[in-house]
């Protein structure tokens, strides 16, 4: 019995020393990589979206990098390559906003804010624009699928002035959809 107990102790410390010699030689995962937060702009444009959002009971948007890089790339092409003309956005997989505008400090604030006031022309009820004046550009915000947000912005010598891009994922205006 002796004997038994003696080898049932030598056996459990090779299991704990191998046990201890193998977490040792494992190393530690690396470290979470931290989200880094967005810059002042990209944080002023998303807390302008999400105001306009939570008018109409709309969940907040996030802010995607991914898109952010997206729009960075569009809006640096129109104003390198197409002299700062405003980009064919219907073709591509991202609802799409823009604003070109010159003779002022153009702002996140400014460029969304401007945006949002064609909620006037919004009909829910009919799910239209009034009359001859456009819309979509606010729907878009509002759009409820619409979760994360992109936005990047230009300035050109035409003008000079400030082109600004912003992306949504999913795309929103989808036709006989309600944005919310």
């Amino acid at each position: 019995m002796a004997y038994f107990l003696f080898l049932q102790f030598i056996l459990l410390s090779a299991i704990s020393s191998l046990a201890y010699i193998l977490g040792q030689a494992v190393p530690p995962p690396p470290p979470t990589a931290a989200t880094t937060p967005p810059s002042r702009a990209a944080q002023e444009f998303l807390d302008e979206h999400n105001k306009a959002r939570a008018e109409v009971g709309v969940g907040p948007l996030t802010w995607s990098s991914m898109l952010a890089k997206e729009t960075s790339l569009l809006v640096r092409y129109q104003r390198d390559k197409q002299n700062c003309s405003f980009a064919n956005l219907s073709s591509g997989k991202y609802g799409g906003n823009q604003l070109w505008a010159s003779g002022m400090v153009v702002t996140p604030r400014m460029v969304v804010d401007s945006w949002v006031d064609e909620k006037k022309f919004y009909n829910y009820a009919n799910n239209s624009c009034i009359g001859d004046d456009k819309c979509g550009v606010y729907t878009q915000i509002v759009w409820k699928k619409s979760i994360q947000l992109g936005c990047a912005q230009a300035t050109c010598s035409k003008g000079p002035a400030t082109l600004t891009i912003c992306f949504y994922n999913p795309p929103g205006n989808v036709i006989g959809e309600k944005p919310y």
